[in-house]
Formats: C-alpha cells, structure tokens, sequence
C-alpha cells in the first residue's frame, strides 16, 4: 500500500484515532496556497513503513468553507492514485448523519475500511448496530474502536490490509433515501435514561443557564492562564534570562563596544549600567525576552486551557451561545475563539482567526482583536497603574474597551464589503480529553507560535531599532508630543511610553507609573495605549495575514479610533 488516508466528520474523534495509529510521530503543514492545516505520520504494519495523512474533517464533499475544500480537493487527489487505502472514521451515536460523507467517499472507488469510534457511547444512547449487516451492505470493512481508551485499535490496523472497494452504488439524487434503508437495516434505537452529562449538556447550551455558567468558566480560565503564565514567566524563563543568558550577553557588549550601532542593535540601551530585559530593547535582549519570557508562558497556558475546553466539548457550546452577540459585529459565534486567544497574547489571537471563512470575518476579527483586546501581560500592568483607584479606576477601563469593541465592530459590519456566513456548527457531546492527543495538540500549537511569531518579533525589533539609530523615532516623539498633550490631556512625558508601546505595551503602561498621572489620565493613557499601534509582533503578524492593503486598511481604523476616543475622554471625564 502507498499511503492510509485518514477521513471523517469533524468531532468524530478522528485526532485521537490519527494518534493512537501514528504515536508522536507526526508533522503538520498547510495546504499548498492556504491556511488550512493537516498533518502526516507513519505506521509500521506488517513490517512496512506507511505514511498516514489525517485530512481535515468535513461534512461532505460539497465543500463550504476553506477547510472543507482542501479535504475534498485531498481526497480527490488520493483516490486517483494508485495503492492507497481509505479509513473513514464515523461517530456510531450520529451514523445517520456520518453516513452522508462515508458514502461519498466510498463513491470514490478507493479500498476502504470503516471505523466506527465511539463505540462505547452507544450503549449509552440507546443505540444498537448490527455491524456485520453493515459489512455486508456497504462491502467493506467495519471496525468498532473507542480511541480514546485504545479499543479496538489493534483489529482497526489488523484490518487495514484487508481493505476492499465498496459494492455499494451510490445516487447522489437519492442520497437521503439510500441512507435512510440503511440506517433502518443495521441500526435500532431504545429508550435511554438522561444522564448527568446529559443535563450539564442542556444546561451550558440554554441562554438562561448557559451565559452564567460562561461567565463562570472564563473567569477561572483566566485565574488558571494568569496563575500558569506568571508562575512560568517568574520562576523559570526570567531566572533563565537572568542567569543564564545575561552573562553571555554582558560578554558580547564587552566585545562590541566599540562599535555603537551594532551594539544598540543587539544588546540595546543599557539601564542604570546593566542591560534590562525589559527595557534594553535589543535584538537579543529585549528582542528573545518578549516572545519567550512576556509572551510564550501566556501563550502555553492559554492553549493548555483552550485545547481542554476544545477536547472536552466546551468550545462549540460557547460559540453557539455568544453568536448572537457576535452577529452584532458582522461575526459568528466561533470568533469568540481568536478574542479569547488575543486576551493570552495578541499574536496566537490573530493567527486563530484563520479558522474563520471569509476575507471580511477575518478583517474584522484581526482589527478588532489588535485594537480593543489588551494581552494577559498588559492587563497586569493596567491593574498596576489604576489599581490604586480601585473599582473606579480599572472598570471604566474595561466598559470602555468593550463599547469601543462593540461600536467599531457595528461600524465595520455596516462598511467592509463582503460576506459573513451563517454558522453551522455540531456540537459534540461533553466527553473527558485523551491527554496524550491534547498535549500533543498543545505542543503542535506552541511549535507553530515559534516558528510563525518568534521571527517576525525579532525582525520587528531590528527594524525598530534601525529606526531609533536613524533618530526617526525620536522626530516622530517631538513630533506628536503636541497632539498627545493637547487632544489626550496627557503629560509631554507620556509621549515615550506611547512610542515604547510599539515594542512592548506592557512596558509602556509601566513607564507611565513614575509620571503621577490623575485618575482620568490613568484611564485615558490605559485605553489610548491598548487602541493605538499594536505592539510590534502583533503588527508583523497583521502584515503577514493581511496583506500591505489590509494591513494599512486596520491602521487606518486604529488612528482614526484613537483620536476619537482620546478627545471624546479628555472632554467627558
């Protein structure tokens, strides 16, 4: 055989059962030409070495969405060649509504094998196949596996040389008719009692006890990133800067010394005599510090915590319940997704808002997420500015991050062309993660943050500092030094912090502290800081997923809000 191709639904448990074949042996890429990922692997069966692709999960064969276009256009190109085997992975609690795309696929003409996971839930749901009927009908194959657990695994593999074509003759003009003759031939379904599951199901999805149940489990989930990303930042990565890295770095200045523009480039300015990791703004100090220390521990957690309400069946729930609200923006529900990531870091926010379909969604969700949602680190340093005010000083903060939220998004709704589809989105039954497949999930995701962010932010502060070598970046200080004075009622030193947030925005909320700024400063500085420029990896990655028109498009709206917003506070606070 030439390679086993991996297909099925999405939410059939498809990654798990990739896993279990394939162990940690696995590499991800894109679709020549797209976003969309899949992932490779190889198995030994029989003593010989065969590749496994896992082909991104879709309903049909007709496709609506990018993801679903590259599996078909997958699936196309494998069929036409020769030696491959097909493994179609189906959901046995919803065969009815599986066997739409399993009887596609075995249309195509490729030996195939069926694999019915989550065998152990039917019993459960009442639910009775009769799989040898099933064998019998469609000609191939069929396996009952719980992946998760690893049953039936071993049969799936065993029964992978024995793949066959498919007799079955399928009409696409009957299609629903055909399925149901089969689903009335192989499966019965009794009555079943409501399980606790069941209830909590019912509960997290109903608008009434759905949205404080939400509320409930993002509040934790942020105590949780917060508590992670401090814990690794402060314990492990900053003392790894400290006292690994930093004498290497003091060694080099030693040697460079004598050569000023490499070494503001590299090392940076140095702070009271010492090079600071926060503030040097060196390519490989300040450059390093940011991604891995500020950055990487937030971002871990955060994925830690998404990848654990994605695996369980939390996620989908949540996007159902805030899509109405989402809609408001010209969004659906699943957005919510690249919000939550951008409250981790900006960079990951931006990158997940890839899932979404259409040029305008992700226009607007990238806009959105740059400009009103501040990162885990820069939400700690607000606190440390205003949270001497208390309540009155960080709340007003917030409630005005959010109306600016939902009125550029109403704006951009109303404005950018293009279209927003409908969402249609299963919901899964809750069901406890296999940890193996999310901590491989995690580790795909933080090596994709590596390998897309970490070299656009090093470039990002090489160009800066090229700029602050030229003195541009101190024109441009002196330049706005009046507007930041006289629209914002800012204080003139306040004009550094701002262009620091270019670089780090956590930072710069940071230099404003010595200033002794009144509450309304405090408030306007925080809200200015957070919509104006995004910080400099964010502004790459924008770049990099927009386009130079888009890119400019998304500044254009960030100028234009924050000059609004500045004087509308200055005036009414």
């Amino acid at each position: 055989m030439k390679q086993i191709i991996l297909a099925g639904n999405p939410n059939v448990g498809k990654s798990v059962v990739f896993n279990r074949l394939t162990g940690v042996r696995v590499i991800s890429s894109n679709y020549p030409g797209t976003t969309v990922e899949f992932s490779k692997g190889h198995i030994h069966i029989h003593g010989e070495h065969i590749d496994i692709l896992d082909v991104p999960g879709t309903y049909s064969l007709d496709p609506s969405s990018p993801a679903e276009e590259v599996a078909t256009k997958i699936l196309h190109e494998k069929s036409r060649e020769e030696g491959n085997i097909l493994v179609i992975v189906a959901d046995s609690t919803n065969l009815e509504r599986n066997l739409l795309l399993t009887l596609q696929l075995l249309n195509l003409k490729m030996r195939t094998v069926l694999c019915l996971n989550f065998w152990d839930e039917t019993a459960h749901h009442g639910i009775k196949i009769n799989v040898e009927k099933l064998e019998e009908h469609l000609g191939v194959p069929v396996i009952k596996t719980t992946a998760v657990s690893g049953e039936g695994i071993k049969e799936l593999v065993d029964k992978i040389p024995e793949a066959r074509v498919s007799t079955f003759q399928y009409n696409e003009n009957d299609k629903w008719n055909q399925i149901g003759e089969v689903i009335s031939l192989v499966q019965q379904v009794t009555h079943k009692h409501h399980t606790l599951r069941d209830r909590l199901q019912e509960l997290t999805i109903h608008p009434v006890t759905g949205l404080p149940i939400a509320l409930i489990i993002l509040f934790i989930s942020f105590e949780i990133v917060r508590f992670i990303g401090e814990g690794i930042n402060v314990y492990v990565i900053t003392p790894i800067f400290e006292i690994l890295w930093k004498p290497v770095l003091v060694k080099l200045s030693e040697l460079i010394v004598n050569i000023p523009i490499l070494f503001h480039i590299l090392i940076g300015d140095l702070v009271n005599g010492e090079i600071d990791f926060g503030l040097s703004f060196g390519l490989l100090s300040t450059g390093l510090y940011v991604p891995l220390a500020a950055v990487m521990p937030y971002v871990l957690a955060f994925y830690i915590v998404l990848s654990f309400m994605e695996d369980t069946g939390y996620l989908p729930r949540l996007a159902i319940l805030l899509d109405w609200f989402m809609h408001k923006v010209g969004l659906h529900g699943m957005s919510v997704i690249p919000m939550l990531l951008g409250f981790g870091c900006n960079v990951p926010g931006i990158l997940a808002s890839r899932i979404l379909e259409t040029k305008r969604e992700r226009f607007i969700a990238m806009t959105l997420t740059a400009i009103t949602v501040p990162c885990m680190a820069q939400i700690a340093m607000i606190f440390g500015l205003i949270g001497k005010f208390g309540a009155k000083g960080v709340l007003p903060v917030f409630i005005i991050l959010f109306i600016i939220w939902l009125v550029l998004g109403i704006i951009m709704n109303r404005y950018v062309k293009g279209e927003s589809p409908e969402i249609f989105l299963e919901i899964p039954p809750y069901r406890f993660p296999h940890f193996p497949t999310l901590f491989k999930k995690i580790q795909m995701r933080i090596h994709g943050f590596f390998k897309e962010a970490i070299p656009f932010v090093l470039l990002g502060v090489f160009l800066v500092n090229i700029l602050y070598s030229l003195g541009i970046i101190g024109f441009l200080s002196k330049l706005f030094e009046p507007v930041i004075g006289f629209l914002f009622g800012l204080p003139p030193e306040s004009v550094g912090a701002m262009v620091i947030g270019f670089l780090r925005k956590d930072v710069a909320v940071g230099m404003l502290a010595p200033l002794g700024m009144s509450l309304k400063q405090s408030i306007i500085a925080s809200v200015i800081l957070t919509i104006y420029f995004p910080c400099v990896a964010t502004f790459i990655m924008l770049l990099k997923e927009l386009g130079i028109a888009g890119m400019i498009k998304a500044v254009g709206i960030m100028i234009f809000t924050t000059t609004i917003v500045g004087v509308t506070l200055n005036l009414i606070l």
